[in-house]
């Protein structure tokens, strides 16, 4: 999940890695740090919002900051994120950088406002706090998400599991919810402002409530989405942990048709003793039983996973249990994480596999995602969706597949008739505006 992707304009932008939550705050970071009058810098700012979970975001990340000072000399280049957290003095030490902040202090006006004097020293450079002080947290009110059909609405943040692998908890703190009237107000904001689609993001996302006076649920807060915000066409989840899943969402999947049918598994691994060794929460047949039960319930939903290849201690027999589970949970997109040992972590520790059967076991996990991806395109390629339109010419359909849209308007929803796939993404042709609202 190391994707690079840039916002903002010459004078001030920002290159953000890794996952949804990532995205929502970089627009949060470009609206703090425009308050702070970064961008009237004669020679621009560049901000660099970085990922940890693995040690080749973390490579990446180093690589674009790199080439940012190449292309822009003289632009302050600040750097934040999960690495920037976890790893500060490494991003400190680079020359290209001029200051270093936290995750927390990446989302406040006043973390930016020492431009043009930080940087004088190294010491002075990094000014990362630590992230587990921090208890509470609050969805900050964003009108748009520059170049974005689908909203982003953070409801929680950090994470009060430790996988063996994991270093996110380092990068993002103990768990901790924002209330649910304040995620109500900023949904019916963006839906105000002509988003027909939001997503609910977090690094631990079913954890919702947990720490909130009364308990709330994560799907306590769907339902409460759905009924006050009744002109919300479509209401859509980033990654979940199913041992979490609480009755409440189970019947919003069933019955909610705004829900969209998708769901992204936290799976890792499809071998009960590797599981345990993660220090994951669920077993094999809880997933298969899981993705079961959901799908007599909808029928028409999709699964996504993020799995790890070439854990500590795997054998041949564990690895295909990976493999084979892709099948028995039907899912549909597989997102294929070679082992990558993070610093801090128990796994780093652990015997490790050889790098070039990690990265083997990756390419052949792939090519099982990849096979159970294509038949979900030709199961898909018939009949009429309801797409909304995205940026170069795609679009999604509510179970999260591309749809060739051309040059349709972005940002809208386009009933089209579907009569075909090129391998990649559905063909189709548009019908007429969907009704929304």
């Amino acid at each position: 999940m190391a994707a690079q992707e840039e916002t903002g304009n010459e004078q001030l932008k920002v290159l953000t890695f890794g996952c949804r939550l990532n995205a929502y705050e970089s627009e949060v970071m470009l609206r703090e740090a425009k308050s702070a009058g970064l961008d009237t810098l004669e020679d621009g700012a560049v901000l660099v919002n970085t990922c940890a979970v693995t040690g080749e975001a973390v490579r990446q990340a180093k690589q674009a900051i790199r080439r940012a000072r190449r292309e822009n000399p003289n632009a302050r280049i600040i750097v934040s994120g999960c690495a920037a957290q976890t790893e500060a003095q490494s991003f400190g030490e680079m020359d290209e950088v001029d200051l270093v902040i936290g995750n927390e202090e990446k989302l406040h006006a006043q973390s930016y406002r020492a431009l043009p004097d930080f940087g004088v020293n190294d010491t002075e450079k990094v000014r990362v706090n630590d992230i587990m002080e921090v208890t509470e947290t609050s969805p900050h009110m964003i009108d748009s998400l520059g170049g974005h059909s689908r909203a982003f609405v953070q409801v929680q943040n950090g994470c009060d599991h430790r996988c063996t692998f994991c270093i996110i908890p380092y990068g993002r703190g103990n768990s901790r919810s924002a209330p649910m009237g304040a995620i109500v107000e900023q949904v019916k904001k963006l839906v105000g402002n002509g988003y027909l689609e939001v997503v609910l993001t977090g690094v631990d996302t079913t954890s919702y409530g947990a720490d909130l006076p009364g308990k709330p649920t994560l799907g306590s807060l769907v339902q409460k989405i759905l009924e006050q915000v009744p002109e919300l066409p479509r209401l859509r989840l980033s990654s979940i942990d199913s041992i979490e899943v609480d009755e409440p969402l189970m019947e919003a999947i069933a019955s909610e048709t705004r829900f969209m049918p998708h769901l992204h598994l936290s799976l890792q691994h499809g071998d009960d003793m590797i599981l345990k060794r993660m220090k994951r929460r669920h077993l094999r047949d809880h997933s298969i039983e899981f993705c079961n039960t959901v799908r007599s319930l909808r029928p028409d939903i999709s699964f996504g996973a993020d799995m790890i290849a070439g854990f500590p201690t795997e054998t041949e027999t564990m690895f295909e249990n990976s493999l084979s589970i892709v099948e028995k949970c039907g899912l549909d997109f597989l997102h294929v994480f070679p082992f990558s040992p993070r610093p801090q972590t128990p796994a780093a520790n652990m015997p490790q596999l050889d790098r070039g059967l990690i990265k083997e076991r990756a390419a052949r996990l792939r090519k099982v995602g990849e096979t159970a991806f294509q038949h979900h395109l030709e199961r898909s390629a018939h009949g009429t969706q309801p797409v909304l339109v995205e940026r170069g010419g795609l679009g999604r359909t509510p179970q999260f597949t591309t749809v060739m849209t051309g040059d349709l308007p972005q940002g809208e929803i386009v009933e089209m008739k579907i009569s075909g796939h090129n391998g990649k993404h559905l063909i189709g042709e548009a019908i007429r505006h969907a009704k929304v609202g």
